[in-house]
Protein backbone atom coordinates (compact mmCIF):
# COMPACT_ATOMS: atom_id res chain seq x y z
CA UNK A 1 0.00 0.00 0.00
CA UNK A 2 1.06 3.41 -1.42
CA UNK A 3 1.36 5.84 1.89
CA UNK A 4 1.29 9.97 2.27
CA UNK A 5 2.09 11.79 4.47
CA UNK A 6 -0.42 14.36 6.65
CA UNK A 7 -0.20 17.00 9.12
CA UNK A 8 -2.73 16.97 12.04
CA UNK A 9 -2.74 19.11 15.31
CA UNK A 10 -1.08 17.53 18.69
CA UNK A 11 -4.44 17.08 19.62
CA UNK A 12 -5.92 15.19 16.85
CA UNK A 13 -2.10 13.02 16.79
CA UNK A 14 -2.74 12.29 20.60
CA UNK A 15 -6.23 10.99 19.99
CA UNK A 16 -4.81 8.46 17.03
CA UNK A 17 -2.29 7.54 19.44
CA UNK A 18 -4.76 6.53 22.11
CA UNK A 19 -7.25 4.84 20.01
CA UNK A 20 -4.17 2.56 18.15
CA UNK A 21 -2.46 1.68 21.08
CA UNK A 22 -6.13 0.57 22.62
CA UNK A 23 -7.22 -1.19 19.63
CA UNK A 24 -3.52 -2.54 18.66
CA UNK A 25 -3.59 -1.68 15.11
CA UNK A 26 -1.50 1.37 13.77
CA UNK A 27 -2.19 4.93 13.24
CA UNK A 28 -1.91 4.52 9.47
CA UNK A 29 -4.91 1.09 9.66
CA UNK A 30 -6.73 3.60 12.41
CA UNK A 31 -6.60 6.93 10.32
CA UNK A 32 -7.90 4.32 7.81
CA UNK A 33 -10.81 2.88 9.85
CA UNK A 34 -11.63 6.38 10.82
CA UNK A 35 -12.07 7.79 7.16
CA UNK A 36 -14.24 4.66 6.55
CA UNK A 37 -16.54 5.38 9.65
CA UNK A 38 -16.68 9.26 8.31
CA UNK A 39 -17.52 7.81 4.93
CA UNK A 40 -20.11 5.03 6.32
CA UNK A 41 -21.63 8.09 8.76
CA UNK A 42 -22.11 10.74 6.06
CA UNK A 43 -23.42 8.21 3.42
CA UNK A 44 -25.93 6.92 6.25
CA UNK A 45 -27.02 9.85 7.06
CA UNK A 46 -27.54 11.20 3.25
CA UNK A 47 -29.75 7.97 2.96
CA UNK A 48 -31.64 9.25 6.04
CA UNK A 49 -32.07 12.67 4.53
CA UNK A 50 -33.49 11.22 0.94
CA UNK A 51 -35.68 8.72 3.23
CA UNK A 52 -37.46 11.19 4.95
CA UNK A 53 -37.55 13.26 1.86
CA UNK A 54 -38.97 10.69 0.06
CA UNK A 55 -41.63 10.21 2.96
CA UNK A 56 -42.86 13.53 2.82
CA UNK A 57 -44.19 12.70 -0.44
CA UNK A 58 -47.06 9.85 -0.14
CA UNK A 59 -47.29 8.69 -3.92
CA UNK A 60 -43.78 8.29 -3.80
CA UNK A 61 -43.54 6.72 -1.04
CA UNK A 62 -46.16 4.24 -2.01
CA UNK A 63 -44.45 3.26 -5.13
CA UNK A 64 -40.85 2.95 -3.58
CA UNK A 65 -42.40 0.08 -1.13
CA UNK A 66 -44.52 -1.14 -3.75
CA UNK A 67 -41.27 -1.73 -6.07
CA UNK A 68 -39.04 -2.87 -2.63
CA UNK A 69 -42.04 -5.39 -1.86
CA UNK A 70 -42.09 -6.48 -5.42
CA UNK A 71 -38.31 -7.01 -5.50
CA UNK A 72 -37.41 -8.68 -2.65
CA UNK A 73 -36.10 -11.99 -2.09
CA UNK A 74 -37.00 -14.62 0.56
CA UNK A 75 -34.09 -15.58 2.33
CA UNK A 76 -35.84 -18.91 3.94
CA UNK A 77 -35.71 -17.65 7.36
CA UNK A 78 -38.99 -17.42 9.09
Amino acid sequence: MATTTIRVDTETHARLLELSRASGNSILETVSDAAEALRRQRFARQVTVEMTELRQDPEAWKEYVGDAEATSVADGIG
